[in-house]
């Protein structure tokens, strides 16, 4: 592999962090003997089992893909050994060589969805930034998601939730904080977030108007079960008041979430 293609391995690196995709990147850190690839071959491998570059080719690289696999779910650093010689670890007396190949998954940070980018939202956004979340803005009102308005988000989207979500799809590692100004807008958004993968949902509002918002959505046809999981009040109880009181009550009930389902 040229110095050319582990450039673009890099490149398509860098640009599935970006993004959010989970990925594990393949590198040939030693040899010995003859093998398909010299020390410092890279290949990316994506979530779907797809590759960019090659460690080798063969079984030897079908198994270093299946690797990745489990290391991308595991969020695991390997280390690979193979024997070119022996058909459990390669494909059988093609090089004779062998190869050690470090996995390395990189994964994107959780991230925070904020539906509604009022005061509430930029307070959320803001401190989900700075305890290294990746953070997504979602509004209908443009002037609410410029850079100027939300510098620290990492995505910002003016438009609707189905939309944002065709162009951002939620992932398993994420959670989604919905503060909307009315429950017109809460009850057009959530039959889009109720079924979604998420470790979090919560809704902003008093008990009457979640209420409000949920016999709506019955009446719509929603489930009960999936609007059972909704998190309403939103938060943890801590007394806040402020605004930004209310973004740690949030936030704390985000990470206590997601330190609670980590092994």
């Amino acid at each position: 592999m040229s110095a050319s293609d582990n450039a673009r391995v890099l490149r398509d690196l860098a640009a599935a962090v970006q993004r959010g995709r989970p990925v594990a990147l393949a590198t040939v850190v030693q040899t010995r003997r003859s093998v398909p690839r010299r020390a410092g071959t890279k290949m990316l491998v994506y979530g779907d089992g797809r590759s960019i570059g090659t460690v080798g080719g063969g079984a030897m690289e079908a198994a270093v893909v299946e690797e990745a696999l489990l290391a991308i779910r595991s969020g695991r650093s390997t280390l690979l050994e193979y024997d070119l010689l022996d058909p459990a670890g390669g494909d059988p007396g093609v090089c004779g060589g062998e190869v050690k190949i470090y996995l390395e998954p990189h994964m994107p940070p959780h991230t925070v969805y904020v539906i509604g980018c009022g005061h509430v939202g930029q307070r959320v956004i803001d401190l989900a930034a700075w305890l290294g979340y990746r953070t997504i803005a979602i509004d209908d009102r443009g002037d609410l998601v410029s850079e100027a308005a939300l510098p620290k988000a990492d995505v910002r989207f003016h438009g609707s939730v189905e939309e944002a979500l065709a162009a951002h799809p939620i992932a398993e590692d994420s959670s989604i904080v919905v503060v909307t100004r009315s429950t017109d807008l809460d009850a057009a958004a959530l039959p889009h977030l109720v079924d979604s993968p998420a470790r979090y949902l919560g809704v902003m509002g008093s008990r009457l108007r979640w209420k409000t918002t949920r016999d709506r959505l019955i009446d719509e046809g929603v489930p009960r079960e999936s609007l059972d999981r909704i998190h309403n009040p939103i938060g943890l109880e801590v007394g806040a008041e402020t605004l930004e009181e209310i973004a740690v009550s949030i936030m704390s009930e985000i990470i206590k979430i997601n330190r609670t389902v980590e092994p």
